[in-house]
């Protein structure tokens, strides 16, 4: 699988963060407005402050698409399966690529894609894949 580097010092909060089951995003210490994925300065402000916020874990299927192989190789068994676009609850334009599941633990083939829409209620779930627990979304 493909494992993010934890120990990124953008990222590192965020990934520390979803060990304990929260979903953080990085905000600007200057002027407030939220950011995923982390950077070192603010797209919007320049500025070099940050900090982080705790989230409520819930969003909306923004977008979707349905991977097909040929995939990678650690993919291809699961395929086809759902790879959706969150649209975070605090900030619409605050967005999570990720899986969509049907229960915390299913596997990412466990829904099928044709029961998705634009617009569906989620929450957020957590898997341990590989030491990392990464965020996935369910249905809510």
């Amino acid at each position: 699988m493909l494992i993010p580097d934890i120990e990124d010092e953008d990222s590192a909060p965020f990934w520390e963060a979803t060990a304990r089951g929260e979903l953080r995003v990085q905000a600007c210490g200057g002027c407030g407005r939220m950011r995923h994925p982390p950077r070192p300065m603010c797209p919007h402000c320049r500025s070099l402050a940050t900090e982080w916020r705790r989230l409520s874990g819930r969003a909306t299927v923004w977008s979707f698409v349905v991977v097909h192989p040929p995939v990678l190789p650690d993919f291809a068994e699961l395929a086809p399966y759902p790879v959706i676009v969150a649209a975070l609850e605090e900030d619409a334009e605050l967005r999570m690529v990720g899986n969509v599941v049907s229960a915390e633990g299913a596997p990412i083939n466990s829904v099928d894609p044709a029961t998705l829409a634009i617009g569906q209620p989620l929450r957020v779930a957590f898997a341990e894949v590989e030491g990392v627990h990464m965020p996935r979304w369910v249905r809510d």
